[in-house]
């Protein structure tokens, strides 16, 4: 075990050789995973000031502030950090859809014998 990383109050989080960290993101209200992202220093900062989410997209290579165009922002309540600080939690108050299909989360489908099947979006 490294207690200096599972135990200590400090903040530092360990970056990905790409300088990315993942950020699970949920709801605070029902728990629910909604979708998992990257972050780079700047999506963080940015997300810190703001109290919204903003993510690196890889695809775009570009800062990506999560709503701005579709209006389904993400007000963080908390910001949770795994025992090896290589890995975030965002609790968030969706405004919205959390994936750009339009759907409530970016879970809504699952591995099954034959392939990808469909799951009810009741709460995904």
């Amino acid at each position: 075990m490294n207690a200096t990383l599972d135990e200590t109050s400090v903040f530092t989080p360990r970056w990905g050789a790409d300088g990315l960290i993942t950020a699970v993101t949920v709801d605070a209200a029902s728990g629910a995973v909604l979708m998992v992202a990257h972050m780079n220093a700047d999506a963080l900062a940015a997300t810190l000031a703001t109290n919204e989410a903003h993510y690196w997209s890889r695809s775009r290579r570009e800062l990506w502030h999560k709503g701005a165009t579709s209006g389904a922002i993400q007000r963080v309540v908390e910001i949770r950090v795994d025992c090896d600080q290589d890995c975030l939690l965002l609790m968030v108050e969706p405004a919205g859809p959390a994936c750009h299909t339009g759907r409530i989360n970016c879970f809504y489908r699952r591995l099954g014998n034959n392939g990808l099947e469909p799951v009810t979006e009741r709460s995904a």
